[in-house]
């Protein structure tokens, strides 16, 4: 019988009870794949009524999803582990080969774990991943500690421990910080002295006179009581010697022989002159030639027509 009548009286009949018989003994279709292959050696002479007594696995071979259902049932495997060949004349240097690989291959591992505890510890000492606040602390604190230990108990020479600062300038020269400072601290002072005599030297030679009256005054009112009363007698030489413009009396009291002076002691000009806004007096070399541009009169011009105006309006309220 051949394979091609054989496969159609088993496997390709229209009995219908027959079918029905195989259904029931088919797998669910999508566990076993989409069917059954079946591999047609017709064409190459086989006959499945001659069977070799040698061969245990000649006979019907039927393929499912590229394995065969003998290959299946089988309990033992077929694998071979491979291995030296004591008939082969390489196994020595295929020993050593595996040797080899096997001591490279623990190197790398054991590599592979020590860095990962480096790893596993950050640089600021603290152990990476979950930890309390407790943990984090304690780590920190022993990083402290170690690093404390480590500067103490190194040598000075590496560490710098007591050596002196040094400072070097833009240009890269040691620089003394002593000498630095002391000639920082010169320009400063002569800077601030410089400041002062320009201040000093804007203010005129009867403010600084009179400066240094009130220092002087203020100096000895230390020694004086609080009150002063009408029998005073400094208080009386400082009222009479206070010249004003109003007084009637002062064209009599005026010392003959003598002109009059400044508080500085130099000698004022005597004739009549231009009063001014500060009520300063030309000096005793003034000519009597008003060389101005006349703003001194135009200023009590104006002043005096705002006070006549004042009077004027405070009269026409009152007679409202």
């Amino acid at each position: 019988m051949s394979l091609a009548d054989y496969l159609a009286k088993n496997y390709l009949t229209a009995d219908p009870s027959l079918s029905d018989t195989k259904k029931k003994k088919k797998r669910k279709k999508g566990k076993d794949g989409p069917g059954i292959i079946i591999t047609d050696d017709d064409a190459l002479g086989w006959d499945p009524t001659t069977k070799d007594k040698g061969d245990e696995n000649d006979g019907v071979l039927l393929v499912r999803d590229g394995h065969s259902s003998d290959f299946r049932k089988k309990k033992s495997s077929n694998w071979i582990t491979p291995g030296p060949n004591p008939d082969d004349h390489g196994a020595a240097e295929a020993a050593a080969v595996l040797a080899q690989a096997t001591l490279e291959q623990a190197a790398a591992a054991e590599e592979d774990d020590r860095v990962g505890a480096v790893v596993e510890t950050m640089e600021s000492g603290a152990h990476a991943g979950l930890q309390t606040g407790k943990q984090v602390a304690a780590a920190l604190a022993k990083k402290r500690a170690a690093d404390m230990a480590a500067f103490t108990s190194s040598d000075p020479a590496a560490s710098g421990k007591g050596q002196q600062t040094i400072y070097r300038d833009a240009s890269g020269r040691v620089v003394n910080i002593a000498i630095a400072r002391a000639e920082a601290r010169k320009a400063l002072e002569e800077q601030a002295a410089k400041e002062a005599e320009q201040k000093e030297m804007r203010r005129g030679d009867v403010q600084i006179l009179e400066a240094q009256a009130r220092m002087k005054e203020l100096d000895e009112a230390r020694f004086k009581s609080l009150a002063r009363y009408k029998d005073d007698v400094d208080l009386n030489e400082e009222l009479k010697a206070k010249e004003r413009w109003d007084d009637p009396a002062m064209a009599w009291l005026k010392k003959e022989g003598k002109g009059e002076s400044s508080k500085t002691g130099r000698k004022l000009y005597e004739g009549p002159w231009m009063p001014n806004r500060y009520g300063i007096r030309p000096g005793g070399r003034w000519d009597g030639v008003d060389r101005g541009n006349g703003f001194e009169k135009k200023w009590f011009e104006a002043r005096g027509k705002k006070e006549a105006r004042r009077d004027l309006e405070y009269q026409w309220e009152m007679d409202e």
